[in-house]
């Protein structure tokens, strides 16, 4: 498939016809045609092929082919010619939730969606929709695009030719119509990551027969019985005991034991860190059954890590991982997170604090800063291959929980399919995050399988 970026303008013409500059018609091998299929996402429509005398690569859009085809704005886009089709794009889709104008312009996901879509929007036609935009009788999307003005106009485009999904809610995933709109999508074909959210116990069933993986996973059991996570906590010294469907640290325990000085649970209640003592394990367990009950059932225990520290506090780093232009693995971005003071986690949310890998690993490891990086970025490539090789859906986006020991073994604490970006609110990480959006609008273009010339 040869492919260029071409300049799409539209005239006012009733028929269905479509202009190429002198030199993207010899490009694309169209001289002597009369008529070709003009193709945008799953919409193909037969126009009337004519030339005009332009430099540099312009297609000129009548009215009538512009409704036909569906073609959502002027601009910027790939074309690419397979056999006698010419296809614009891609089209790609960002399934989110909840998307309003007002919503859209402010909000860390709004925020997100905005960012990603004015970046793209010169690579493709990249929009955002909801589940409900969807009309899957006509096969089309009324879709969310940006104006170009900074403000938002929606158009009903073909469906996508792959959608990047952001639906944010753990809850609405396991719906019966958010499965059903997933499968829909795959039985079309259409490329769609990233399938759901991860609960903790998936991702190391996922990595059950990967030695390499297993190597730098703490040992872990979902659904402990209480004569497991005793003979843990004896084994260990200290456990964290968390939700297996959490997230930013909510419901986490962190369980201590010292033969002459008893038990000990650190956790967070109404933003305060708490730390309680116990001289016997079954009124600790009391203690963690009278706050959850049932609820219980669904927790792991995982083998607790002597992390690095600074000034007493553990350190912690969230690698974020995507899929490239050329699907490949690759870290894009690397934050170092410091637990505030008695607190169980490093969330920012509960008193952690944000730094750079750099600044977290040379305050403990000095010269060999540079070394154990590159060993921890190396791990996390490898742990990102291992889940995806062992994961049914399409994967583009990790977020890894990864922590350097005092020796300077590497551990991964947790996978998320679907990871926060607020690393990248660090000054020093802005860059790291243009990149972040950058291998997913490359990785978009791949998954569509539109290539640069040089690719094809």
């Amino acid at each position: 498939m040869s492919l260029t970026v071409c300049n799409v303008h539209f005239t006012g013409q009733p028929e269905r016809i479509v202009w190429f500059s002198s030199s993207l018609a010899k490009l694309l091998n169209l001289n002597g045609h009369k008529s070709v299929n003009v193709k945008l996402g799953r919409d193909t429509v037969l126009a009337t092929v004519r030339t005009i005398r332009r430099k540099g690569n312009h297609v000129y859009m009548s009215a009538g082919l512009r409704r036909s085809v569906r073609i959502p704005k002027s601009g910027n886009v790939y074309v690419a010619k397979e056999g006698e089709e010419i296809q614009l794009g891609p089209l790609i889709g960002v399934l989110t939730d909840g998307l309003r104008p007002s919503s859209t312009s402010g909000g860390e996901r709004g925020g997100f969606v905005k960012q990603l879509l004015q970046l793209g929007q010169k690579k493709a036609y990249f929009f955002a929709f909801a589940p409900r935009d969807i009309n899957w009788q006509q096969e089309t999307v009324h879709a969310w695009f940006l104006d170009g003005r900074g403000g938002w106009v929606r158009r009903v485009v073909p469906l996508p030719d792959v959608v990047y999904n952001r639906l944010s809610s753990r809850r609405a995933e396991t719906t019966v119509p958010i499965t059903s709109l997933r499968e829909r999508f795959i039985k079309r074909k259409i490329p769609f990551f990233n399938w759901s959210f991860f609960n903790k116990s998936d991702v190391y069933k996922l990595l059950d027969n990967e030695p390499e993986a297993l190597r730098h996973l703490p040992e872990s059991i979902n659904n402990p019985t209480t004569e497991r996570i005793k003979e843990m906590l004896e084994k260990h010294q200290f456990l964290y005991y968390k939700p297996s469907g959490g997230s930013l640290g909510n419901g986490i325990y962190r369980l201590t034991y010292h033969p002459r000085r008893g038990y000990f649970i650190r956790y967070r209640r109404n933003g305060s860190n708490v730390l309680l003592r116990f001289n016997s394990f079954n009124a600790l367990m009391r203690m963690l059954r009278a706050r959850h009950g049932s609820g219980l059932n669904n927790y792991v225990v995982q083998q607790g890590i002597r992390l690095m520290e600074i000034d007493s506090c553990p350190i912690d780093f969230r690698f974020h991982m995507h899929k490239d232009g050329n699907n490949k693995w690759v870290v894009a971005g690397i934050g170092a997170k410091k637990a505030g003071r008695g607190s169980v986690t490093t969330h920012i949310k509960n008193g952690g604090s944000l730094m750079t890998p750099e600044q977290a690993l040379q305050r403990t490891f000095g010269s060999n800063t540079d070394s154990i990086l590159q060993e921890a970025k190396s791990v996390a490539i490898k742990l990102s291959e291992s889940i995806e090789r062992n994961y049914a859906h399409t994967l583009g986006e990790l977020g890894l929980d990864i922590g350097i020991d005092r020796e300077g073994a590497v551990w991964m604490f947790e996978a998320n399919a679907k990871p926060g970006r607020s690393i990248f609110k660090h000054p020093a990480l802005k860059d790291q995050g243009k990149a972040s959006l950058e291998y997913i609008l490359d990785h978009c273009l791949y998954l569509s399988k539109f290539r640069r010339r040089d690719e094809a």
